[in-house]
């Protein structure tokens, strides 16, 4: 039996239907603050990620589905959402039409890494991105939209929030922090000796006890933030502690991804074990300059969906809709076009086989119908149905054309 590759699952009930109730909730939140949804490739240029997501990180080292095609071309499975849409941004001239841009988008996304709990090699995620405003007042605001998605689908968090700097501040900090790794790099793990070469801030970001352990005094960012850094720092913190979000100021919040500077954040929870990571973003001034385009600040964020699963609070659910059946066959032609009229306007269950009337009440209530519809031969000969409301237990004759 061929069965579903490791680390890709089907969504099937009832995850079906908390896959989908993310979605609705995050895209009418996005929807409310004037994102508009927008879909790119599952597959794009390998450069596009080098060049983006940063060669030194983990998902373009490691964990990339790249392949060379039958054109001979260099291409990957997108392992995350905002190169594509800034690579989308960029081919479409939006950068030269200046104003501000605001998109959300969701979908699969691919790592080859180790499958575990709330960590697969395909997964999905739902993003934002908002391109021409460089205020940190931008910054705030995407984070109370995440926020608001959370709150919406009923899921606790804890916000942590860094400054990584930007051109003027960062490389006094980086000649300081790589002068501190290499008198330690014999200490350090193998990936976090390549970084002090390639990326060394992502030596903070390390998961290796070990590491951290001799990582406990190494010069932080916060300490070396240019003026304009700590005055948009300062003026986040504020927003979010007079907005009551509970927050906290990690240091060490580095992002997996090369392109962000200033804000970076992420959501935790530690409603799924260990404490972690439901949702990050962060600001990304230099990318779509980086990728060919007009210098624009941006910023945005992109949430797990199969990380929150388990922690959506479903609404609860109400009977909807009609369950439409038959005790005689005869009666069927007649049922089905009164289920194509009900379709127009309410979701309709058929079903085609003669049964009894428990049976027909019994399938109704499964499916969550509000209205349970039946043809017996009393109806059939009255051109008739008989209708029971499975919430009020009212009982009632129609005739058969007038239904829907």
């Amino acid at each position: 039996m061929i069965q579903a590759l490791r680390g890709m699952k089907d969504i099937l009930p009832p995850d079906n239907a908390r896959y989908e109730h993310i979605l609705r909730t995050a895209s009418a939140v996005a929807g409310r603050y004037g994102y508009t949804y927008v879909e790119t490739p599952l597959l794009e240029e390998t450069a596009l990620f080098k060049r983006s997501v940063g060669e030194s990180s983990d998902i373009v080292g490691k964990e990339m589905y790249q392949f060379i095609d039958k054109g001979g071309h260099d291409v990957c499975l997108r392992p995350e959402g905002t190169a594509g849409v800034v690579r989308m941004f960029i081919q479409n001239k939006l950068d030269k039409k200046g104003g501000l841009h605001r998109f959300f988008y969701h979908g699969p996304m691919f790592r080859y890494e180790r499958p575990q709990k709330g960590r697969l090699r395909q997964f999905h995620q739902f993003g934002c991105e908002s391109f021409g405003e460089a205020s940190v007042y931008e910054d705030f605001t995407i984070i109370m939209m995440v926020k608001d998605i959370f709150d919406a689908l009923g899921i606790g968090y804890e916000i942590l929030v860094n400054s990584l700097g930007c051109p003027e501040c960062m490389p006094r900090y980086r000649e300081e922090l790589v002068g501190y790794l290499q008198n330690i790099q014999e200490a350090l793990c193998d990936d976090c000796r390549r970084r002090i070469a390639t990326n060394p801030i992502r030596v903070l970001d390390c998961k290796n006890e070990t590491c951290q352990r001799h990582l406990a005094d190494a010069p932080l960012m916060s300490g070396h933030l240019c003026e304009t850094c700590q005055s948009d720092f300062t003026t986040l913190t504020q927003l979010l502690t007079a907005n009551r979000l509970p927050f906290r100021h990690d240091p060490k919040l580095v992002r997996g991804l090369d392109y962000y500077t200033r804000t970076a954040f992420e959501f935790v929870s530690s409603e799924i074990g260990a404490q972690s990571a439901i949702a990050g973003g962060g600001r990304y001034n230099r990318l779509v300059e980086f990728l060919g385009g007009k210098p624009t600040p941006a910023v945005g964020f992109a949430l797990g969906i199969e990380r929150i699963m388990e922690l959506v609070k479903m609404p609860e659910s109400a009977r909807e809709g009609y369950y439409l059946g038959v005790m005689e066959p005869a009666a069927l032609p007649a049922v089905l076009q009164a289920a194509h009229r009900l379709r127009q306007n309410h979701t309709v269950h058929t079903e085609y086989a003669k049964k009894s009337l428990k049976a027909h009440l019994k399938a109704a209530d499964r499916l969550g119908a509000r209205y349970c519809a039946v043809v017996g031969e009393e109806e059939l000969s009255q051109n008739a149905i008989w209708v029971k409301d499975m919430e009020t237990k009212e009982e009632r004759r129609l005739a058969l054309d007038a239904l829907g």
